[in-house]
C-alpha cells in the first residue's frame, strides 16, 4: 500500500505549522494561481475526484500476546503511584514539622526531591504503557485488574494486529475476524497501538478475543480481518494528498479566476476514510470540485509567495 507522498515533506518543520484554513481566509497568505502554460511547466495537473462506496475490510497479521510483560508494567505504574502517594504525605508531614520547628529545612528538601523524583517515576511508567498498551493505559485501575485476572486464566486473550507498510489508518475498524483453523473468531478492537511492531512495520492494533478456542494461547500467528460499515466518498490520488496541522488537506481549483486570467487554487480539508489500492477514498470532496491530483507539493511551496509572472 502506497504511503501519503506528501505526508512528510523535507520542510516538515514548516509544513506542520501551516493551516489550511488559514490559508485560505489569510491575507497574508495569497492564494497560488497558475496560467495554463506554469501549470505544464511544473506539472501540475488538475482533474475531478469520482465518487465510490467501498466497505471497510483490512487484512492483517494477528499475534497472541503473552500477557505477563502487561503484568508488569501496569504493577510499575501502581507501585510508582503508590510511591509518590508516600512521597507527598511525607512532605507534607515534614512541613507542618518544620512550621512548629520540629524538623530541619534540609529535611524538608530532601522530602520535596524525592516527591519529585517519585513523580517522574510515575510519568515514566505511565508512558511506557501507553507505548507498549495503548488503549488499556487509559483503562481506571480496577478495570485493568480485571482484564489481567481474565488473561491469567486464559479466558481472555489480547492479540496485536499488524498492518503492514501502513502508516495512517483513516477511521478505526468497528469489529475483526481471527481465523483460527479456519474457524472465524469475533475479536473487538480496542484500539491503536503506538508502538510500531518490531516483526512487521506499520499500524498495529490491540484487540481482545472474549472467549477463545481452547488450546490457542500466548505467540500464536493468525490471519485476521478487520471491519468496517459501508463508506461512500470519492476517490483521490495518494499524491494529491497533503497533511498539516488541521489535517489531510487537497488543492481545490478555483471557480473564480485571478484578474489576469490564471486559475487560482486553495486547500480544502478532507477526511481518510479508507486507502483503495494506490489511492484514497475522502469525504469532503463534492461533485463539481476538481483537484490538483498531481504537483499539489508544488502549490504547496508556492503558498504565500503569490501568483508567478508569466516568465517566471
Amino acid at each position: 500500500m502506497t504511503a501519503l507522498k506528501y505526508l512528510l515533506p523535507p520542510a516538515c518543520a514548516v509544513f506542520l505549522l501551516f493551516s489550511p484554513r488559514a490559508a485560505e481566509a489569510g491575507p497574508e497568505r495569497p492564494l497560488p494561481a497558475l496560467s495554463p502554460e506554469q501549470q505544464r511547466a511544473v506539472g501540475v495537473i488538475v482533474a475531478g475526484a469520482p465518487r465510490a462506496s467501498a466497505p471497510q475490510r483490512l487484512d492483517a497479521y494477528g499475534r497472541v500476546l503473552d500477557p505477563s510483560p502487561l503484568v508488569a508494567d501496569a504493577g510499575r505504574l501502581d507501585a510508582a503511584r503508590a510511591l509518590a502517594r508516600a512521597a507527598v504525605a511525607e512532605t507534607t508531614r515534614l512541613k507542618g514539622l518544620y512550621r512548629g520547628a520540629n524538623a530541619s529545612l534540609k529535611a524538608v528538601q530532601r522530602a520535596e526531591a524525592a516527591q519529585t523524583e517519585a513523580q517522574v517515576r510515575v510519568q515514566q511508567a505511565r508512558t511506557r504503557l501507553l507505548l507498549r498498551w495503548g488503549p488499556l493505559a487509559r483503562l481506571a485501575t480496577a478495570q485493568r485488574a480485571r482484564l489481567i485476572e481474565h488473561l491469567a486464566d486464559a479466558t481472555q486473550l489480547l492479540l496485536r494486529a499488524d498492518l503492514p507498510g501502513r502508516h495512517s489508518l483513516g477511521t478505526m475498524p468497528r469489529r475483526a475476524l481471527v481465523d483460527v483453523d479456519g474457524l472465524k473468531v469475533p475479536a473487538r478492537v480496542l484500539g491503536l497501538l503506538p508502538r510500531v511492531g518490531t516483526q512487521v512495520q506499520g499500524i498495529g492494533l490491540l484487540l481482545q478475543i472474549p472467549r477463545p478456542p481452547s488450546g490457542l494461547g500466548p505467540g500464536a500467528q493468525l490471519p485476521v480481518t478487520l471491519q468496517g460499515g459501508e463508506r461512500a466518498g470519492r476517490v483521490v490520488p495518494d499524491g494529491a494528498l497533503l497533511y498539516g496541522e488541521q489535517g489531510a488537506y487537497v488543492y481545490r481549483e478555483l471557480p473564480e479566476k485571478a484578474k489576469d486570467g490564471d486559475e487560482r487554487f486553495a486547500p480544502l480539508r478532507v477526511a481518510l476514510l479508507q486507502p483503495v489500492g494506490s489511492a484514497w477514498l475522502v469525504s469532503g470532496l463534492h461533485a463539481g470540485d476538481r483537484i490538483v491530483v498531481r504537483g499539489a507539493g508544488v502549490l504547496w511551496s508556492l503558498q504565500g509567495l503569490g501568483a508567478l509572472a508569466g516568465d517566471d
